[in-house]
């Protein structure tokens, strides 16, 4: 089962869009250590889950074609300090760099949780000065653990609302098409902001947050 919350910014993406040239996103993963942000990173590039992995940060590349469009993702899985501070230890470099962010957090630990929801303002703070939306989906990990659960998809979902952000309550070690979805949910979402930057895109972020909640839906 995999929970989803979509962000209102992807809804015009596809009919927007007028080239069909090969698209590049730069995708910056954030989250806490043990969070399960390589086991997610690696399961979109293959397909497997492996559980285990060393303190190395790592930016792959990875070609698809989606809707018929050729997609290059390159995908940065950041190593999270393990002296963290206030602002989220997002650096310049990293918010410069990126088109869209997924900020992962476990169910399981309430302070990965906390640590998301200041790289959501850190993001927020700083890209507040450019054109168009920012693209962040919140990813809930470890839904397979549902019995060591600190944080309710509830919470989830709310913080995703209230900053206009995707969000999934997803296992990673379980299923495939939930860790597809957050990519592919993201990829949305980074289409949308770069139309944004080149006209006006209709209703605002008023009619986003309503139109989130009954966009709200289950998939198995």
């Amino acid at each position: 089962m995999v929970i989803q919350v979509k962000s209102n910014s992807g809804n015009n993406s596809k009919a927007m869009e007028g080239t069909q040239q090969k698209l590049e996103a730069n995708v910056l993963l954030l989250g806490a250590e043990n969070v399960g942000k390589s086991a997610l990173t690696v399961r979109f590039l293959t397909r497997r889950f492996i559980g285990e992995y060393g303190n190395i940060e790592s930016i792959y590349s990875h070609s698809d074609r989606i809707d018929g469009r050729e997609i290059s993702f390159n995908i940065w899985d950041s190593l999270h300090p393990q002296k963290s501070d206030a602002d989220g230890c997002i650096s310049e470099k990293q918010l410069q760099w990126a088109d869209g962010f997924i900020l992962v957090y476990s169910i399981c630990d309430r302070a990965s949780f906390n640590l998301v929801r200041r790289q959501v303002q850190r993001i927020r703070q700083c890209k507040a000065k450019v054109p168009g939306a920012t693209p962040i989906v919140i990813v809930g990990n470890k839904r397979d653990l549902k019995h060591r659960r600190t944080v309710s998809s509830e919470e989830g979902t709310l913080l995703a609302l209230s900053s206009d952000c995707g969000f999934f309550e997803i296992s990673a070690a379980e299923t495939y098409h939930g860790v597809l979805l957050v990519f592919h949910e993201l990829l949305d979402l980074i289409r949308e902001a770069r139309a944004m930057k080149k006209g006006p895109v209709g209703l605002k972020s008023i009619v986003r947050s309503m139109s989130a909640v009954f966009g709200r839906r289950r998939t198995d």
